[in-house]
């Protein structure tokens, strides 16, 4: 069946009336706090393992955040329908309050380890209640627009994220930082049951779905620290950690409390096809975020400062992009930037592993460039096209899904470009010959998953597909 295309009012101006301004701004708010938390956090990683003597425990910091993050955003949907979105969202930012706390308190690495956990649920929660909220709150028609403030909020926080740790850093006081997170995270928790007032409507709440989140964690986690081993125990993980998340496909369409919405691991629904592409395509793109600023360094000679820059060349391609699209209504228009962004992820891909080890800055940050720009032309709209074909009692839990499939697969690409770089000789130490052979293959090892997600992408953008 023919989509009809959205005709009504969708300006910026008509997105922010009705008492909609509110409800965006905490949901900017929330985002700000989980995008400059992970990117401040990571600048001031160094200064950390120095002071706490944690070196040995480094990518911890990383693998136990993702999962507290991933976990949370699993189970956000069914939370909020628990809960009421207002309370949920409260709850989620005194979470992070105490992760934040622990974190700044923290005599040893333990305490700090487990309040990055902390930290990971509290952000995968006000991360997820926020996709929760889109769905439920703004209409279709602005769906778009409003994930395209989501993205330029990311792009600020990857301009400003790395500067502020930078000065901490330097000042010799990384403890300020979380702090300082501590400090927004109480203002958020304070100003969610204000801002959404007359946001919660009667859901029946149908509980938690512990196996599902059970099976996910393990999946998960196997994945998280894939890369903190040997090669072979590394893939041997990678492999029983992608079969645990399999195995949650086939648990949650037999379960009675469903974590994801129905069919969401058929490849011919819309939603699963979507859902696919997102996993994919995130996979696809971890190797320049967490190899590229160590290899410009080394290859280039950049500052790890300016380094951090050139890679955050892609998050300000998804910003500017994800206006572009911002205002498509029409389904061949949908259909098109959709084909055109997952194109445009695996170019990037592609052109990364041709120049990331010999060429001139100005071609890498192309590729990165490129490789945002697929993105920020794609999101939006493959969230929209998603959120339009679920059910009513679905749109909650799949929204929220947004989130927890992107960070399971940024998790899956970290894991496979480690797996990649230390077979490159990287884990054996950073020199000039394992970056550059690291440099072709951590991004040679990411085209296989562009091409799934280009794939998947056709098939969600397609009129085959069913919901």
């Amino acid at each position: 069946m023919r989509q009809a295309p959205i005709t009504r009012n969708n300006s910026w101006a008509d997105l922010l009336s009705e008492g909609r301004l509110p409800k965006f701004a905490l949901i900017c708010l929330g985002v700000w706090l989980n995008a400059a938390d992970t990117l401040v956090t990571a600048t001031i990683m160094p200064s950390v393992g120095a002071d706490l003597s944690g070196y040995a425990y480094f990518s911890w910091a990383v693998a136990g955040f993702l999962i507290g993050a991933i976990l949370a955003g699993a189970s956000a949907g069914r939370l909020s329908e628990i809960m009421g979105l207002r309370k949920a969202t409260a709850f989620a930012g005194v979470v992070l309050a105490v992760g934040c706390l622990l974190s700044a308190l923290a005599p040893g690495i333990g305490l700090f380890l487990a309040g990055r956990v902390i930290q990971g649920v509290g952000s995968g929660w006000i991360s997820g209640f926020a996709m929760v909220a889109i769905a439920l709150l703004f209409p279709e028609r602005h769906i778009a627009r409003v994930f395209a403030g989501v993205a330029a909020i990311w792009g600020v926080a990857t301009v400003l994220g790395p500067l502020v740790g930078g000065l901490f850093a330097e000042a010799g006081d990384w403890r300020a930082v979380f702090w300082l997170f501590a400090a927004q995270a109480v203002l958020f928790s304070v100003a969610s049951p204000i801002l959404l007032v007359g946001s919660d409507t009667s859901r029946r709440a149908s509980g938690i779905p512990w196996t599902q989140l059970a099976v996910l964690a393990l999946g998960v986690g196997a994945i998280s620290v894939a890369n903190l081993t040997s090669p072979a125990l590394a893939i041997a993980l990678m492999a029983i950690g992608i079969g645990f998340l399999l195995l949650v496909l086939w648990v949650d369409h037999r379960a009675p409390v469903r974590m994801l919405p129905h069919r969401a691991g058929d490849l011919t629904t819309i939603s699963g096809a979507g859902y696919a592409a997102m996993f994919a395509l995130t996979a696809a793109s971890m190797g320049l975020t967490i190899y590229g600023p160590a290899i410009l360094q080394q290859l280039h000679g950049l500052t790890p400062l300016l380094a951090g820059y050139v890679v955050g060349s892609e998050a300000l391609a998804w910003t500017l992009m994800a206006f572009v699209v911002a205002g498509v209504t029409t389904p061949d228009g949908e259909r098109f930037w959709i084909r055109t962004g997952a194109g445009c992820i695996l170019a990037g891909a592609v052109l990364l592993a041709v120049v990331m080890r010999q060429a001139t800055i100005v071609w890498v940050v192309a590729g990165g460039g490129l490789m945002g720009a697929g993105f920020g032309f794609s999101s939006s709209l493959m969230n929209r096209r998603v959120l339009r074909a679920l059910s009513e009692p679905d749109r909650a839990i799949g929204a929220s899904a947004f989130i927890a499939v992107r960070q399971a697969g940024s998790a899956a690409g970290a894991a496979i470009a480690g797996v990649s770089a230390n077979l490159a000789g990287f884990g054996a130490g950073l020199s000039a010959s394992t970056a550059h052979a690291a440099g072709v293959w951590v991004f040679v090892t990411a085209i296989p998953l562009a091409l799934a997600g280009v794939w998947a992408a056709w098939r969600l953008s397609g009129s085959a597909a069913t919901a």
